[in-house]
């Protein structure tokens, strides 16, 4: 993902990177060639009397067409949209309930490390899972090798961490270090996040319908075919102009609602969910850390008598005194 400043209105106005200007250049150079050779050849036969059942239609129906068009581009533009701001949705829930099941699990038990580290293997193995990279690379810091051995034999590699992950609950909850309340809590961020999970994988995995997708891009070069028939009488070499404008136009909308359709990839506009991951990386090890420093504290302290912290107190206040 591109970040950007929304105020600095020249400089986001002639980017280049990141925009669908670099995918439709060559779609938009062929039209506009293509209204050059209309321009041409009405030039050409105007004076002959050729052609005249054929330029300078009237642009009543074609305006109907535009009007018809330019609603399934928003339409679909939206449909995009609303997948992106969902699969942003869903790993925001990942995040948010990655630090609850983290921060309940490393405050009731001695163990937060390994759960730490299973939670940030996890999220590792979705991003790439995402990215359709069946393994358990990169997770080899977090996960032990059973773990990866084992996940790597579902055919969905995050569901077996997250099997881990319950395993993990399980047995601290038969070794009575949760009780009930701590185990539905816990098991309540844990199913969570498999929910955000499965509406990831349902954005990744559903496309926009066939039949949807082809009939803008049809009606798009349909009506780009017949833009310089209607323009070349009345707007003369200006409409080669128009034609780059409007192509340009309905091409980069059209490009641009397929780049954020699948915001799971690699481009430049997709969710930067390597953030994402190495944020749930460090606040689930300072979760853990946490824990763990709290325990030795509480450790070394336990059999600490009220006359020795008097007694130490005393002595510290008297030597900043003097």
């Amino acid at each position: 993902m591109i970040e950007y400043n929304r105020y600095s209105w020249w400089k986001t106005t002639f980017s280049w990177r990141g925009t669908a200007l670099s995918r439709v250049a060559g779609r938009v150079l062929l039209f506009t060639c293509y209204a050059c050779i209309v321009q041409l050849a009405y030039n050409a036969g105007v004076g002959f009397g050729l052609f005249e059942h054929v330029f300078g239609i009237d642009p009543v129906a074609h305006s109907v067409l535009g009007s018809l068009l330019g609603f399934l581009i928003v339409f679909r533009m939206n449909a995009s949209n609303a997948r992106f701001w969902e699969g942003r949705s869903s790993w925001g829930q990942i995040i948010n309930s990655s630090r609850n099941l983290v921060r309940v699990g490393s405050e009731y038990s001695n163990e937060g490390q390994e759960l730490a580290g299973l939670v940030t293997g996890y999220v590792i193995c979705l991003r790439r899972s995402l990215q359709g990279l069946r393994d358990t690379e990169e997770t080899e810091l977090y996960l032990s090798d059973d773990v990866r051995e084992c996940a790597e034999t579902f055919g969905n590699p995050p569901t077996g961490i997250t099997a881990a992950i319950t395993s993990w609950i399980a047995e601290k909850y038969r070794a009575g270090v949760f009780d009930a309340v701590v185990l539905r809590q816990l098991e309540e961020s844990l199913s969570k996040i498999v929910d955000a999970q499965g509406a990831c994988e349902k954005i990744q995995k559903t496309p926009l319908p066939f039949v949807y997708v082809v009939m803008v891009k049809q009606l798009i070069v349909a009506y780009l075919l017949t833009l310089p028939v209607v323009l070349c009488e009345r707007c003369g070499w200006w409409s080669p102009v128009l034609m780059t404008v409007v192509s340009l136009g309905l091409f980069g909308m059209e490009e641009a609602s397929v780049e954020i359709e699948d915001p799971f990839g690699t481009d430049h506009n997709c969710l930067d969910m390597q953030a994402f991951t190495l944020t749930i990386a460090r606040d689930a090890g300072q979760l853990a850390r946490r824990s763990v420093k709290r325990a030795m504290k509480v450790e070394s302290t336990a059999g600490y008598s009220p006359s020795d912290f008097h007694h130490s107190s005393t002595t510290s206040y008297e030597s900043v005194q003097q």
